[in-house]
């Protein structure tokens, strides 16, 4: 038996969701599987080891909540705009977080992260 279920709310992109013989598919408009499926850009690299063999920290540490952030965002199908306005930030500020250019304070980290388990709430409650 196929099941078939429309959702168009603003924070996650359009979709259905078709279930056929126990596997659960989902279907997007082309536009958005276009965009989904386009080269995106390329996660924040992890710098180099110094001759000593150290890696310098502050931007490790930026490298791994950039990607941390891009991985939980990408999951819920946020779009940057959307994330930084759901966690009443900046998008550019959310943009320079993403690329590692900057160190984001306590404050910002955590309104990101309650933004982002808020979004993650509504997607498992689905």
């Amino acid at each position: 038996m196929n099941q078939y279920r429309w959702s168009s709310e603003i924070e996650f992109m359009s979709h259905a969701t078709l279930k056929m013989d126990g596997k659960i598919f989902v279907l997007v408009p082309e536009s958005e599987y276009r965009n989904m499926t386009a080269a995106r850009p390329a996660l924040p690299d992890f710098p180099g080891a110094d001759a000593e063999g150290n890696f310098p920290a502050v931007q490790t540490g930026r490298v791994s909540v950039a990607r941390e952030i891009i991985r939980r965002r990408e999951a819920v199908g946020l779009s940057q705009r959307a994330l930084a306005a759901a966690a009443q930030i900046r998008a550019e500020t959310l943009n320079r977080i993403e690329r590692a250019k900057v160190t984001a304070d306590t404050a910002t980290i955590a309104k990101i992260d309650r933004a982002l388990k808020r979004a993650e709430t509504t997607r498992q409650g689905r």
